[in-house]
């Protein structure tokens, strides 16, 4: 593949703007106010797949949004790779925070991106990051240089926990056979040090509601007589973790596997620099479980957020009022052993448990999945790791996510094959908030580098 840089500088300037245009349809499939972006983004996916040259692509209904299938078989007898990606994006909100409309993609220089970076919501999560796999066929295709069979598999309801893709792959196994998954949804160290996501984290979210009285009260008359949901709720919140940061639910560390001090020290190795993590942040302090550093917090240790929290009266000015209820949203990320259901249902028994007499509370369980850890000793890291090696020119360091992609776990059950995350964002591209980026370097060099994964994943196995 010796013509695959020149092949991307020659079409980097369509290939940039085949993502613009994908980036600029509101594909949220949150909110239901979106359905028909949603539609039109899977028609474009297809388009996409059936330019590239993919034999058959087809768009398969589901019980949610579609999902859409292709594949191009050159040889029975060959390895198969399912590439996995999904076209759905987070809401954009809120919307006033970003720098330029998240749906209008701009490219600007950042100190990061010398070259420049994609601004828009997706650019990275996930839409840049599954384009680079369809313009890497396109390559294989129109060079002939496509080494084994491929199928694509893209869903639209990632950011709501991939709702129907269960159903979708249980009814589906035979067409979705194959021999390695690839999906690039991570990210990697920094753009002269790749990395291998080798773990995943779990998830549990959850909604939580608490209930006072039956009406709002006014807060002279009532105040300091009856409870408040609000009040009670930020103290139940506050109670989840101790003075050492450490999670309250009982049971909720018995199955986490704790990391050898061995294991441990090559984390240590990744390049990190807790002044530059503070200063890119604007805080002046870390925080987090005693006993563990920042890294490991956020990658080999399960940890409970609140995700939104709302209640009462919050417009203009003052209205002296205690609310009938209080709302919070609550994540926790797992790690591999946990299993999501067991650690909802420990939530929702220790949530209830908790609240005073005086209030009512309910848990709304949403959607979770379980962790996943890749082998670093498979066909399919080596050649993952091969394929780093020839286009960056330095060898790639594995390393945890503190990130969920519950799939993950639900393809090795369901398709008996394990998968290589191979990722190229950046930490700092703002994934999930606003002004979330890409960086044109990124793009290009995923589009380099996933061709040579199937040259070394072919000749290996």
């Amino acid at each position: 593949m010796k013509n695959i840089k020149s092949y991307v500088n020659q079409h980097k300037d369509r290939f940039i703007s085949e993502l613009i245009e994908l980036l600029k349809i509101p594909s949220v499939s949150a909110d239901s106010a979106f359905n028909k972006d949603i539609l039109k983004t899977a028609d474009a996916v297809k388009n996409a797949l059936e330019k590239a040259g993919c034999d058959k692509v087809e768009i398969c209904e589901t019980p949610g949004n579609p999902i859409v299938y292709g594949e191009k078989i050159i040889d029975k007898k060959l390895p198969t790779i399912l590439v996995y990606g999904h076209y759905d994006v987070q809401p954009a909100d809120p919307i006033e925070l970003w720098n330029s409309p998240p749906f209008e993609p701009v490219i600007k220089k950042t100190e990061i991106h010398p070259d420049g970076a994609i601004f828009a919501r997706g650019a990275c999560d996930d839409k840049g990051q599954m384009y680079m796999h369809v313009k890497a066929l396109e390559y294989m295709v129109k060079n002939n240089e496509l080494p084994c069979n491929v199928k694509f598999m893209i869903e639209g309801e990632e950011e709501i926990g991939s709702v129907s893709l269960a159903w979708f792959v249980e009814r589906n196994q035979e067409k979705l056979a194959n021999d390695i998954i690839l999906i690039s949804d991570t990210g990697m160290i920094s753009n002269s040090q790749p990395s291998i996501t080798t773990g995943l984290r779990g998830l549990s979210y959850v909604e939580v509601e608490v209930t006072g009285p039956n009406r709002d009260l006014h807060s002279g008359l009532y105040g300091g007589a009856v409870a408040n949901p609000i009040n009670i709720l930020a103290q139940m919140i506050a109670s989840l973790h101790d003075e050492n940061n450490h999670i309250t639910i009982p049971g909720f560390y018995d199955k986490v596997a704790d990391l050898s001090k061995e294991e441990r020290a090559e984390m240590a190795k990744a390049p990190f620099s807790l002044d530059e993590y503070k200063k890119a942040l604007d805080i002046d302090e870390v925080y987090g479980e005693k006993g563990y550093t920042t890294n490991e917090r956020n990658s080999i240790r399960p940890t409970l957020d609140v995700n939104g929290i709302w209640g009462g009266y919050i417009g203009e000015g003052a209205k002296t009022v205690i609310a009938s209820k209080a709302h919070a949203k609550i994540s926790m990320r797992l790690v591999p052993n946990q299993d999501w259901q067991e650690i909802t249902e420990l939530f929702k028994k220790h949530f209830e448990n908790i609240a005073p007499k005086s209030v009512k509370v309910k848990v709304i369980p949403h959607h979770g999945g379980q962790g996943y850890v890749t082998p670093i000793d498979t066909i399919g890291y080596k050649a993952a790791s091969k394929a780093y090696q020839e286009s960056f020119g330095v060898a790639p360091i594995p390393q945890r996510s503190g990130g969920s992609i519950p799939i993950v776990a639900l393809f090795e059950k369901e398709l008996k094959s394990k998968t290589i995350l191979m990722g190229f964002g950046l930490d700092s591209d703002a994934i999930h908030s606003p002004n979330e980026h890409f960086g044109v370097f990124n793009y290009l060099k995923g589009i380099e580098t996933i061709p040579l994964f199937y040259k070394y994943f072919t000749e290996m196995s």
